[in-house]
C-alpha cells in the first residue's frame, strides 16, 4: 500500500512581513502516485532568490501544494459519503487543476523551462517564527504540517478526516498567498494570490461550519 506524507513548513518571516522562506517537502515511500505527473527533482535556488524572485518561488511551492489537494479530492470522489463533501472536492479539483495549468504555462513563458520539484530537505531556513497551526493536531512542535493520504484513504469516517486535513491545507495556501502579496510580483501572480485567498477562505469557513454541525 502506498504511503505518502507531504510536509509543509513556512519559516523565517521578516519583520517587514515579506516572503523569507517556504518549504514543501514531498516524502514518498514505495511507489509514487501517478495521479498527477511530477516534474524532475531539482534543488531550489539560493535563499536570496526567495526575495528577489518571489513569482518563481511561489509557483514552485504552490504547484505541489495544489497537487496534494487534488490527490485528496480524487480519494473523496470514491470514498466521501456526504454529497456536500463530494461537491466541495469536485470544486477544489476543478479550480486547483486550472491554477496548476496556469502556473505551469506562466513558468514556461517567463523562465523558459518546466517547473522543478523542490528537493527533499532543501530550502529549510529561518528560526520557525510565524508558524501557523489550527489546533487540530496536524502541526508539530517544529512547525511541520503533515497531510497523510494513507490515513485519509483508510479513515473510518472519510468525510470527517477529509475536512480535518483539508482545513489546515487550505490555511497554508492562504498564508502562502498572503505572503507573496507583500512582494513585488507580476500582475498575474498578484491576481492569482488574491483569488486563492478569497476562494479558499470561503471553503475553510464552509468546512468549519460542517465540522460543527456534523461532528460535534
Amino acid at each position: 500500500m502506498n504511503k505518502k506524507t507531504i510536509i509543509y513548513s513556512v519559516v523565517g518571516l521578516l519583520t517587514s512581513g515579506g516572503l523569507a522562506g517556504l518549504l514543501i517537502v514531498n516524502r514518498t515511500q514505495a511507489q509514487p502516485s501517478n495521479t498527477l505527473p511530477r516534474p524532475e527533482t531539482q534543488a531550489p535556488a539560493p535563499w536570496s532568490s526567495m526575495m528577489t524572485r518571489p513569482d518563481q518561488h511561489f509557483i514552485e511551492m504552490m504547484i505541489p501544494h495544489h497537487q496534494d489537494a487534488v490527490e485528496m479530492t480524487n480519494l473523496a470522489r470514491v470514498s466521501a459519503k456526504r454529497p456536500e463533501t463530494k461537491k466541495l472536492a469536485a470544486a477544489i479539483k476543478r479550480d486547483q487543476t486550472r491554477e496548476i495549468q496556469q502556473m505551469r504555462s506562466w513558468y514556461k513563458a517567463w523562465y523558459g523551462k518546466e517547473v522543478p520539484q523542490v528537493a527533499m530537505g532543501a530550502g529549510m531556513m529561518g528560526n520557525g517564527q510565524g508558524m501557523m497551526g489550527n489546533g487540530q493536531g496536524m502541526m508539530t512542535q517544529n512547525g511541520m504540517m503533515h497531510t497523510d493520504l494513507v490515513a485519509l484513504k483508510n479513515a473510518s469516517d472519510f468525510d470527517k478526516e477529509f475536512i480535518r486535513q483539508m482545513i489546515p491545507h487550505h490555511q497554508m495556501a492562504v498564508h502562502m498567498a498572503q505572503m507573496v502579496l507583500n512582494q513585488k510580483t507580476r500582475p498575474e501572480i498578484h491576481t492569482l494570490a488574491q483569488s486563492i485567498i478569497k476562494s479558499q477562505t470561503t471553503e475553510i469557513n464552509q468546512m468549519q461550519q460542517w465540522q460543527q454541525a456534523w461532528f460535534k
